[in-house]
């Protein structure tokens, strides 16, 4: 219906001249104006011949120009006569200055004539979005992560590993007491960011390898764009060597791929913050390690563990959609598994909560501390069992039964147990990393990548001056590309004029969601490295499993044909599909 409705509202209820103008802005081409000028201010050629064409300036006073004959050449350069054609005008030429501002203004005019009411509410952020083309009536087994997949944790989790940490930085490893004074900062670092460590800087990095100018921080403070140039050799490129291992670890730079990590970007900041702030030497790379190792043992010696267990109702998020979502696969007849990382006691207290005690009866497959992503890559542990205490067995295992729960093993034996393989498997986690890479890249299984900040980035999206803004942005983008022809000084302070607020505008969008590091999907038009990771590693993604439940078992993902740099975007596709449509809403109705 929201797909009906606006394709209604921009095509059907618009005068013609209207649809055409959409038209014609969505292929580029409104660049020549109604009056028959074109990007150069010239006039354009495409008139019967033998008609006269008025020039807009007539309000000039000054003298007509002596007709003449033309065609159009790029960049403005000399016209030559065309045999047969002949155009006079009684209008002074415009000067390319007001013929800039009369641009400008026609199309901010249009760019508000674009957004129709109602526009900006489309996204539902239960949505499913698709990167690959994937039909739930091939998939027969659903599996599972646990933390941030089948439980998802409120951000008052967030600012206990900190504080923890930070006090692990101060007793155990000797920093100085006055670190105490920096209390987590919510909302400060996002996921996907990348960590210098030899240089002490965290900052958003694109597709491409580039760093997002304006989103560098040494501490808690911006780093100017001309210091981070210079700090790079006169570049912000980061050589692929560098940026990329294969799980975001470079031997100068980390990727901090999942949720759990907020915490740890947030303290390296402040550690670094204080040390800078106080004129304190200290060594950055050393540095990294202490946090690394402070964080490490918030999870190791169990405290994260501990404090959701005490209390289950503070942390633990929309446990009754978890329980529908597995209720509604296995009365279809899917097989269900689970494989994480976290230790038996923990996923059994979290899963009575959200489930009930018979949680186990839903899943024919139990591993805990797997070790993801080695679990994945190699063959070296073997599975062993675990009593109802939670206990090791020492019997050796020839089969994975219902109802027993198994510790570590591999990917290797999982696959040659259960016969689960290829496409009929759809494996879902928060890591793009450690749980989705090696089983879309090695093993041909199906992926969907949890991403809880899709909720609140579709908000943003959602939002009025959101839309308006990057309407804006882009056309202001194509009204820059197309009159840069225009060299002469006068045209070129307009141009400038343009540039700045096309930068203001940028950073406009990017302080929607986020004032230090914006969107963990965009750097201003590219997408970012974890986005592009995203689109490689998993074949949906979505913000909790929960959203499964907008859609029938025999239901398709067809990923929206979005349109590359040399085509034109003509079909009507990129306004229906995908993003739009969430069929079965009133299923979640009486959950939330």
């Amino acid at each position: 219906m929201a797909c009906k409705k606006l394709s209604s509202l921009m095509w059907q209820k618009r005068p013609l001249w209207k649809s055409a103008k959409l038209q014609a802005f969505a292929c580029g081409s409104v660049a020549s104006n109604s009056n028959g000028l074109d990007e150069t201010g010239k006039k354009c050629c495409k008139k019967t011949a033998g008609t006269t064409v008025p020039n807009p300036a007539a309000v000039s006073g000054t003298a007509p120009p002596a007709p003449q004959t033309h065609r159009h050449q790029l960049g403005g350069k000399d016209s030559v006569p065309v045999p047969g054609r002949s155009y006079s005008s009684a209008a002074a030429k415009v000067d390319s200055k007001t013929f800039l501002w009369a641009r400008y203004n026609e199309m901010k005019r249009l760019v508000h004539d674009l957004l129709p009411p109602g526009v900006c509410n489309l996204l539902n952020p239960s949505t499913i979005y698709a990167n690959n083309e994937v039909s739930l009536h091939e998939v027969d087994i659903y599996g599972f992560d646990y933390d941030y997949t089948l439980a998802l944790y409120s951000n008052a989790l967030h600012s206990m590993i900190y504080d923890t940490a930070r006090d692990f930085l101060i007793e155990s490893f000797k920093y100085p007491k006055g670190l105490r004074e920096y209390d987590y900062v919510p909302n400060f670092a996002a996921r996907g960011l990348h960590y210098d460590i030899q240089k002490g800087l965290l900052m958003k990095i694109d597709a491409f390898h580039y760093i997002q100018l304006g989103t560098v921080y040494r501490g808690l403070k911006p780093v100017p764009d001309d210091e981070v140039i210079e700090l790079y050799g006169g570049t912000h490129h980061i050589p692929l060597h560098q940026v990329s291992g294969f799980y975001g670890k470079g031997p100068k730079m980390k990727q901090f791929m999942d949720i759990f990590s907020i915490p740890e970007m947030t303290l390296l900041a402040s550690a670094n913050d204080f040390f800078i702030s106080n004129n304190i030497d200290y060594d950055p790379v050393h540095l990294y390690k202490d946090v690394s190792d402070a964080i490490g043992n918030v999870h190791i010696k169990g405290y994260m563990y501990k404090w959701i267990m005490q209390d289950l109702e503070k942390y633990i998020l929309r446990g009754d959609e978890t329980y529908a979502v597995l209720q509604r696969l296995v009365s279809q007849g899917k097989k269900l598994f689970l494989i994480t990382n976290s230790p038996f006691s923990f996923v059994d207290k979290g899963m009575t909560y959200m489930v009930g005690k018979e949680w186990r009866e839903f899943f024919d497959v139990v591993i805990v501390q797997a070790d993801k992503p080695h679990f994945f890559n190699d063959c070296v542990k073997p599975f062993r069992r675990l009593d109802s205490n939670g206990d090791l067995q020492w019997d050796k295992i020839s089969s994975l039964e219902k109802g027993q729960i198994y510790k570590q093993g591999n990917l290797v034996d999982f696959l040659r147990l259960t016969g689960w393989r290829g496409s009929k498997v759809l494996y879902f986690g928060d890591h793009l990393y450690s749980d989705l890479a090696d089983l879309m890249l090695r093993h041909g299984w199906r992926t969907g990548a949890i991403v809880p900040e899709l909720e609140v980035e579709t908000k943003v999206v959602n939002t009025e001056q959101y839309a308006q803004s990057l309407t804006w942005l882009q056309a202001l983008t194509g009204l820059l590309e197309r009159m840069q022809v225009h060299r002469d000084v006068e045209s070129q302070k307009v141009l400038q004029d343009w540039l700045k607020e096309r930068e203001e505008l940028r950073a406009v969008t990017k302080n929607l969601f986020n004032p230090q590091f914006g969107s963990i999907f965009r750097t201003c038009h590219n997408p970012t490295y974890f986005s592009r990771r995203l689109c490689r590693f998993s074949d949906l993604y979505m913000a909790s499993i929960s959203c499964l439940l907008n859609y029938d078992l025999r239901y398709t993902f067809y990923p929206r044909r979005t349109p590359l740099q040399h085509e034109a975007p003509l079909w009507m596709d990129q306004l229906c599909t995908g993003c739009m449509k969430t069929p079965f809403l009133e299923e979640m109705a009486h959950i939330r």
